[in-house]
């Protein structure tokens, strides 16, 4: 019998990892994950995730809290472990969990440079990794990687952020390269100006919000309620033939 559409974005009885679950993006999507049938690991590092797993439970869905700093790459794979250890298998991995720091090219501290990439790509590199190694071998599996528009532009005083982005369209379409033949899907969410706690500065700034908000023509920010679509969609098995895709969710930003 052929397959219902609506069959194939349903999560039931999958494992989802979720990173930087404790507020904002990565709470949406570890709830909308969870609303369309996923368990959730939730891991965290300075934000509680407790709201997050009630929200995820509210589903009727089962969340398990590991609290890392995934600047540390050696406790990585602990991550990996305690989802097939909780929920015995992993076939989701959302690498949400990113920071940002802002100065102008010429005065930006080392130090931000490296803490920037620490999170924003290295954790990335061994998250993908080690999930992968675990999904190859189960010949089945998503990786959802959290781009930005700033993965196609250069941005203004956050030449960190902006590398990192970079970096993370680039290995997500190596990894597709890679891992396609092997039933592992790799894609990426570019969201656009997102109303978010990274961007509250850029909100404050009257001259700034008004130079964004006149460039997308949806004439709005982002919300986090808007990404949750494509990441059910990049998580499910309606995108199966979709690989190395950088999936632009900006209201039209990257059209201008």
């Amino acid at each position: 019998m052929k397959e219902h559409p609506r069959n194939r974005f349903d999560l039931t009885g999958k494992t989802a990892i979720v990173t930087g679950a404790g507020r904002g993006l990565g709470q949406a999507f570890a709830a909308g994950l969870a609303e369309a049938g996923a368990n959730i690991v939730l891991v965290t590092n300075r934000t509680s995730a407790v709201e997050t797993k009630a929200m995820v439970e509210a589903f009727g869905r089962k969340a398990h809290i590991v609290q890392v700093d995934v600047a540390d790459r050696s406790k990585l794979p602990s991550i990996i472990d305690e989802a097939v250890e909780t929920f015995g298998g992993l076939d989701i991995l959302v690498n949400n969990a990113g920071i940002i720091r802002r100065a102008p090219a010429a005065e930006h501290a080392y130090s931000d440079w490296q803490e920037v990439l620490d999170v924003n790509l290295n954790s990335v590199f061994v998250l993908c990794q080690t999930a992968g190694k675990l999904m190859i071998e189960q010949g089945s599996g998503k990786i959802i990687n959290i781009a930005s528009v700033l993965s196609f532009q250069g941005g203004i005083n956050v030449p960190g952020y902006t590398a990192s982005k970079h970096a993370m369209a680039g290995l997500t379409k190596a990894l597709a390269n890679e891992w396609a033949s092997k039933g592992v899907q790799v894609n990426a969410i570019a969201p656009g100006y997102m109303s978010t706690d990274n961007t509250e500065a850029l909100r404050n700034d009257p001259v700034r919000n008004r130079q964004i908000l006149d460039r997308i023509p949806a004439g709005r920010w982002g919300t986090d309620a808007d990404l949750i679509g494509p990441a059910i969609f990049l998580a499910s098995g309606a995108s199966d033939y979709m690989n190395g895709h950088i999936l632009c969710v900006d209201g039209g930003w990257m059209n201008r």
